[in-house]
């Protein structure tokens, strides 16, 4: 039997870190004048530091994962949409997952943030033939509570769900001004809710994705198609069936885009069946290895962006 100290205990708030997309903000926010004593910039350190700073202040997460691209680009999505990502890439591999075109000044970076979030005990969760996306979609499948997505990528909508208290935590400006995206949000600007919103997106198709989605329907066709059939598999429905309203231009071009939208679910959606490592996700109220960050403060002079997360966590 459940004591009442269990019973009266609230559920934990999980928040969920897209970290590139983060550190690719605070690179651009962050003047590249803010440099190591040794000259190296290190603006999106610095700035990664103060986004999670007023993430925690504001937002006060139980349970904090910076979720990793182990893989920015799998395979397996690039074998059913070959096109997938495919303007991003710097380089090809042999081995591993294609290098992907990122600031010059940026790539020496993120090793630093990763030391230094390792060294806070900040969980940092990124597995092999994964995107960030795919982690976060599995984190938030598992959680038992409220869960906060942070991230400037929309895809994430997808994962919106009010009945389980998932949010996305969509930055304008900094983090300080951050878009709340719930389902009321998701229905009023795009007509549809979190799962729709992977159909919407693949039916749209997104350029920064290389997703070509279905020639000549938009962002407000592909909306007005899931108010009427519901889903994706409804709109095929529908153009099996000569006495659906659809106009003989968005039958043909669906009827056409059949081996496209065959496999673009699986490239859309993001993954929920993730091998994740054990980790600890408490927030750290103290550093995991205080040796270590206070050697790497003093190198890359994190200064009071490192001092002020440290006094948070504290609190």
């Amino acid at each position: 039997m459940r004591s009442v100290t269990q019973q009266t205990q609230q559920p934990r708030r999980i928040m969920l870190l897209d970290t590139a997309s983060l550190y690719f903000r605070a690179y651009f926010g962050v003047p590249e004048s803010v440099k190591a004593p040794d000259g190296t910039p290190v603006n999106a350190v610095r700035g990664l530091l103060e986004f999670i700073d007023r993430l925690v202040r504001d937002h006060q997460p139980d349970d904090l994962v910076a979720c990793m691209d182990a893989d920015w680009r799998p395979q397996w999505r690039v074998d059913l949409i070959p096109s997938y990502k495919a303007h991003r890439v710097a380089a090809e591999t042999e081995v591993g997952p294609d290098e992907e075109e990122v600031p010059d000044t940026l790539s020496p970076q993120v090793p630093v943030i990763e030391d230094v979030l390792d060294a806070l005990g900040i969980a940092r969760v990124g597995v092999e033939g994964y995107e960030a996306d795919d982690v976060i979609g599995t984190f938030t499948g598992r959680a038992t509570g409220p869960v906060d997505i942070v991230t400037g990528d929309r895809d994430l909508y997808q994962l919106v769900d009010d009945k389980r208290e998932v949010r996305v935590l969509y930055p304008l400006k900094g983090v300080g001004s951050l878009q709340v995206t719930d389902e009321a949000w998701l229905r009023a600007k795009y007509g549809v809710d979190g799962p729709g919103y992977a159909d919407l997106a693949l039916l749209r198709g997104d350029p920064s994705d290389g997703l070509p989605g279905v020639p000549g329907i938009g962002e407000k066709t592909a909306a007005k198609l899931l108010a009427e059939y519901g889903d994706l598999a409804g709109i095929m429905a529908a153009v099996d069936d000569p006495g659906a309203r659809l106009t003989p231009s968005q039958r043909k071009r669906l009827d056409e885009s059949r081996p496209y939208l065959a496999v673009a679910p699986t490239v859309v959606r993001v993954a929920g069946d993730v091998p994740l490592p054990d980790v600890a996700t408490a927030l750290p109220h103290a550093p995991r290895d205080p040796a270590a960050l206070d050697e790497l403060g003093a190198r890359w002079g994190l200064g009071g962006s490192l001092a002020r997360l440290l006094s948070t966590l504290g609190s």
